[in-house]
């Protein structure tokens, strides 16, 4: 295991975000970014959506060369999966996905490999937490947790998966191993 350096960049309203305890992290949820670069994910995640003044993001982000840093704190409720915030770390890979046609029915594949400095620093990332959050256990892929379908932006007739991160590519096997985590759900 790498020697894992978390880099802290809070965004700029974690402080609305809701507090929790640490023992309430039950959860990991993989995701990737389906955006170009890390500086792009950041502009994403900072972006106000909500009343409360807060957005959508990750907890954690992994750069293509391993680097980690953390954007939310996971004693805080980031809105990264509809339906399980309250007990979940979401941790955001750097992947382009689907980018920047995520809806187009002809481009639903996600071609970009997962670098093998992102799944090292994934592995030692998820044994820390696993220290940090007495209670976790389960892990979930975005994917696998959000089925949603909405209509293709190339032709609405047409349904695609509203998610589909981490996607193909990721290497579940080799994450799991030694996790000491729970894989929940299932892909499509």
């Amino acid at each position: 295991m790498p020697m894992l350096t978390i880099h802290d960049q809070p965004l700029p309203y974690v402080a609305k975000l809701p507090e929790r305890p640490a023992s309430a992290v039950k959860l990991v949820v993989i995701h990737c970014t389906e955006l170009p670069d890390l500086a792009t994910a950041r502009e994403y995640g900072e972006k106000v959506l909500y009343e409360s003044g807060a957005g959508n993001s990750g907890h954690y982000y992994i750069d293509r060369d391993g680097a980690v840093y953390r954007y939310v704190p996971g004693t805080r409720v980031a809105n990264h999966v509809r339906g399980y915030n309250p007990a979940s770390i979401g941790i955001e890979l750097v992947n382009r996905g689907r980018y920047p046609n995520w809806f187009d029915s002809r481009r639903q594949t996600m071609t970009e490999p997962y670098t093998a400095a992102q799944i090292a620093s994934l592995r030692a990332l998820l044994a820390q937490l696993r220290t940090d959050y007495p209670n976790l256990h389960e892990i979930a892929g975005h994917e696998s947790l959000d089925t949603a379908r909405v209509p293709a932006s190339d032709d609405p007739s047409k349904e695609v998966a509203r998610k589909m991160d981490p996607g193909p590519l990721f290497p579940w096997v080799e994450v799991l191993a030694g996790s000491g985590l729970e894989r929940i759900g299932t892909s499509p």
